[in-house]
């Protein structure tokens, strides 16, 4: 256990190690951008060069689908997608910057793998649904655009499983691949559907996308000058307002990977575990 930002320590964790899985990170909406830079670039940095100077077999290095999107609709999207020039994150941004450090290190010689999960729930969730509900609670939630959709999901053991089958697959050294369940579903009706299990009004106002981004700029404004986290940002109406699906087929054919949870499983054991 030990803080990306300790360089020294981050290399001493290299150590005869085998095989590394970089699944650390600042992941939230919001922050300062030093942070963002310190812990997931200047962490991952770490990372690469402690599996470089101790002979690392292989590094899985765990990236986001968030480092190629541009706030429009993505259908289908493949590996191939091109990283946008601009983000409206700093965490995407951050992870970008990431991902290019890992792919400098494997032109080098580095044994290393880089995975895309995709909106990973499930038990043990602190990010995803848990942040919607809250809001939900307080009746704060809308829903932004039209609520037609589609959105890929991925339960946190299919994560799981992508990550033991990246640790052996000859095809996958110097490659990156999405990871999500495989299935596209409609996000809002989701969002209800869950709201509805926990016994919470899901009757969510719709909040035009064009006012709900005027919305979120104004709050980040304003979050900037007080310091304190937005209740909305760009990039978190542009994830929920917008399609995001991926093309599994890479990942399926070199890491034979074939999600063992379907989405319907794991939103009933996500819902279980959060009604305790």
């Amino acid at each position: 256990r030990i803080d990306l930002r300790d360089k020294a320590g981050v290399l001493r964790a290299c150590a005869g190690m085998d095989a590394v899985v970089h699944a650390g990170a600042l992941s939230t909406a919001w922050g300062h951008p030093t942070d963002f830079r310190e812990v997931n670039a200047g962490g991952t940095l770490a990372v690469v060069e402690g599996c470089q100077q101790h002979g690392v077999g292989r590094l899985v290095h765990i990236s986001s689908p968030a480092v190629v999107f541009d706030g429009r609709d993505h259908e289908n999207l493949t590996e191939a997608a091109p990283y946008p020039t601009n983000y409206s994150s700093e965490y995407a941004a951050s992870k970008k910057t990431a991902e290019d450090m890992v792919n400098v290190a494997a032109r080098q010689g580095l044994p290393a793998v880089i995975l895309r999960p995709k909106a990973i729930f499930g038990p043990g969730d602190r990010a995803l649904l848990p942040r919607l509900i809250a809001v939900a609670r307080q009746g704060k939630l809308r829903q932004f655009g039209d609520g037609k959709n589609l959105v890929d999901l991925t339960y946190v053991d299919n994560v799981a499983q992508a990550i033991l089958l990246a640790l052996s697959a000859p095809a996958a050294v110097g490659r990156t691949y999405f990871i999500t369940n495989g299935e596209h579903v409609p996000l809002w009706l989701t969002i209800r559907r869950t709201l509805e299990a926990l016994a919470i009004s899901s009757d969510l106002r719709p909040l035009a996308l064009p006012w709900a981004m005027l919305v979120a700029r104004f709050m980040e404004a304003g979050a900037s000058m007080s310091g304190a986290e937005p209740l909305l940002t760009r990039y978190t109406v542009g994830v929920l307002a917008r399609t995001q699906t991926y093309d599994i087929s890479a990942a399926r054919r070199d890491l034979r990977y074939d999600p063992p949870v379907s989405f319907n499983e794991g939103l009933a054991h996500t819902l279980a575990a959060l009604k305790k």
